[in-house]
């Protein structure tokens, strides 16, 4: 291929992503560094936001929660994921329509889905779920005001509207695997879940760790889910980052916007922290493929 037909091809790319990516990149940077007025210019503060931002207890308290959300939906998301895409790779001709099935909750949009699921909890909308556990222990659950049970609920959402997308790309890897590995190692006498943890999910573990870095990185970006199902997030401690964000610069009355951009820049930088190594062992391992 020639370079002004390579230029030509690759252009509309980049400059879709210079436009979409680096410019509002460079401008969240620049505004984490100004006080921002809407409309106005913005005054230079230096790391001012930066300190403000680190320093309030509110930021950290969000920090707390979208850290713990991400860590206990990926370790479902992984696991669940897993055992849902060796029963589905094991079925016949039923395959097709339980994948469509499975994968509802993952087209519909995230805050209408988030709407529906909080109906299962709400009274005043049947709450089945609210109505079973009312039915056994005697108590009735304050859901959407107590933290621990919108906790609760709010990663039981996450997990619905996710799993299909986990289970999809694992039952991909899992139909990569060479039969001829699986039937050695159960002629070896490896049987049940000792083929599968190691023969199998050796096997696939790029796989694995694609799935873990997006839904790390979604899972940390948690914001319309909590539009539905925690309408007092923070009050009751339940506030993701990007929800702070967004109540720091347009919600709370004042023109923060300052503010925000600069804990956009460390949102930023806890996701690199945190798919780092994810990224280093993808990286190791095609490099020894």
């Amino acid at each position: 291929m020639r370079r002004r037909e390579y230029l030509g091809l690759v252009s509309p790319s980049l400059v879709v992503m210079l436009g979409l990516l680096v410019f509002p990149l460079y401008k969240t940077v620049e505004w984490s560094l100004q006080r921002v007025n809407y409309g106005e210019p913005g005054t230079f503060l230096g790391l001012g936001n930066y300190a403000e931002a680190l320093s309030d207890p509110r930021l950290g308290a969000a920090v707390l929660f979208t850290v713990g959300l991400t860590a206990a939906v990926v370790a479902v998301l992984l696991v669940g994921g897993y055992v849902l895409a060796v029963l589905v790779d094991s079925l016949g001709r039923a395959k097709p329509w339980v994948l469509g099935i499975l994968l509802v909750s993952y087209v519909i949009p995230n805050v209408v889905g988030a709407t529906m699921f909080s109906w299962m909890f709400d009274s005043n909308f049947g709450g089945i779920v609210n109505h079973i556990v009312s039915l056994f222990t005697g108590t009735e659950v304050l859901w959407f005001t107590d933290p621990w049970p919108n906790r609760l609920m709010v990663a039981l959402d996450t997990v619905w509207f996710m799993l299909p997308f986990a289970m999809l790309v694992i039952l991909a890897g899992l139909q990569g695997v060479p039969s001829e590995i699986v039937e050695a190692a159960r002629i070896d006498g490896a049987t049940g879940w000792r083929v599968h943890w190691h023969v199998i999910v050796p096997s696939i573990r790029g796989v694995l760790g694609f799935v873990a870095i997006i839904s790390i990185m979604d899972v940390l970006r948690t914001y319309d889910q909590l539009v539905a199902l925690s309408p007092q997030a923070p009050q009751i401690g339940n506030e993701s980052i990007m929800l702070y964000i967004f109540n720091v610069a347009f919600q709370d009355g004042g023109q923060q916007l300052g503010l925000g951009s600069a804990v956009n820049v460390l949102l930023i930088l806890l996701i690199v922290v945190l798919l780092s190594p994810f990224i280093r062992g993808i990286a190791k391992e095609a490099r020894q493929s």
